[in-house]
């Protein structure tokens, strides 16, 4: 393997320990309940007690996604190793829950959906595998102000609100509240998903039950909102799962839901074309609505992956380079990073990992060198990165 390979490899593992998010508190109808924090893992671990939550239980310890290839698995339910929580809050249908996320990188854009599930019981003891969803909150790509439902969450102080259904019917549910991040979804299995659940009780004289669908059904790998490259112009966006329940609201005020899809574009990690058979959220009572377009003539943005020859590329590293080589390649593609015509969120974090990545190494590297230049023993017993043969 050569050794710009060797440095390219590192750095696409590098894009993998980005921080995330979770929900650590979610409201209703104006009352504050705790969400599971992941301190509350660890103090488990060392024989404490973690106080009592509406909030599951999740082993999602580095703040980590869920990845398509692992939809049939239960992990796609309520997270990574999920159970059910102790305790349950309450809302009246018809009312408000707001879901209050930690830190949420911009890069990590993408639609915001809600579920519900009824226990049918006690949802403290509920088998999550035979819970069925129902969607009652979908927002994904607002074509009119050209912002993701990810993006207006953030705008929102990290928190969305879902209003509960007025006609669903009384009981203790299961609220599924989930981001997937489509910044790597340009090729297959690179969407991210980061559901959360939280014991719920809804209360109030609604009278309808909607059949749902069990978590490991609801989405594909294929699906076109899945399987999306969001660096394109575009025109229409499909939000994944089943259609929106009757009643459900729209996404979080004032950033309105809008379905979209792509228009053709040259970015290399596109394999496949999304269908732009879309829901759009315009009316609260409809489950699909006309597809929204945009106008938008923003040039598309390349992913990481783009050839030499196409335009905003990021240059290449040469196979054989000097410090000096080095330092004028990292300046060229910040040229090419502030060149490139931006969508409305920050430049993807994974540049910034590759460069400090880069760095590190190259430091590494010369090390090495210095030491077999004067201390060979040294040099063979500290070896940082292997020569190419």
């Amino acid at each position: 393997m050569s050794f710009a390979s060797k440095f390219a490899l590192l750095g696409a593992l590098a894009t993998t320990v980005v921080a995330h998010g979770t929900v650590t508190g979610f409201v209703t109808d104006g009352t504050y309940n705790g969400g599971f924090k992941l301190d509350y893992y660890y103090m488990k671990q060392n024989g404490q007690t973690p106080p009592a939550t509406a909030g599951w239980y999740a082993e999602n310890l580095d703040n980590g996604f869920v990845e398509p290839n692992s939809y049939g698995s239960p992990d796609i339910i309520c997270h990574k190793n999920a159970k059910p929580a102790n305790t349950s809050a309450t809302v009246a249908a018809g009312g408000k829950v707001e879901f209050q996320w930690s830190d949420w990188p911009e890069s990590h854009i993408g639609p915001v959906i809600t579920y519900v599930a009824n226990c049918g019981g006690d949802c403290g003891s509920v088998d999550k595998t035979t819970l069925k969803w129902v969607k009652i909150d979908e927002s994904g790509y607002d074509a009119a102000n050209k912002q993701w439902a990810a993006l207006a969450m953030i705008s929102n102080n990290n928190t969305w609100s879902t209003t509960v259904p007025s006609s669903l019917a009384a009981g203790k549910y299961v609220f599924r509240h989930e981001i997937i991040a489509l910044h790597g979804a340009g090729s297959e299995n690179g969407a991210q998903n980061y559901p959360q659940c939280m014991n719920i009780e809804i209360t109030g004289s609604g009278t309808e039950s909607p059949e749902g669908v069990v978590a490991t059904e609801l989405y594909s790998s294929t699906d076109p909102g899945i399987l999306f490259n969001p660096y394109t112009t575009i025109t229409s966006y499909t939000i994944p799962g089943p259609a929106l329940f009757g009643s459900g609201s729209t996404g979080n005020t004032p950033a309105p839901s809008s379905s979209v899809t792509p228009a053709s574009s040259a970015a290399p990690t596109v394999t496949q074309a999304p269908v732009s058979s879309v829901t759009a959220t315009a009316s609260p009572t409809s489950k699909k609505a006309n597809v929204a377009t945009s106008t938008a003539s923003s040039a598309a943005i390349p992913t990481q992956t783009s050839s030499s020859g196409n335009a905003g590329a990021l240059p290449t590293l040469p196979e054989s380079f000097t410090l000096e080589t080095f330092i004028s390649w990292l300046s060229e593609v910040g040229k090419a990073s502030g060149n490139s015509v931006r969508q409305p969120f920050s430049l993807p974090l994974v540049y910034l990992n590759k460069f400090f990545l880069y760095i590190l190494l190259f430091t590494s590297l010369w090390l090495k060198n210095t030491l077999e230049l004067f201390c060979p023993t040294a040099a063979h017993t500290l070896i940082l990165i292997p020569r190419d043969r």
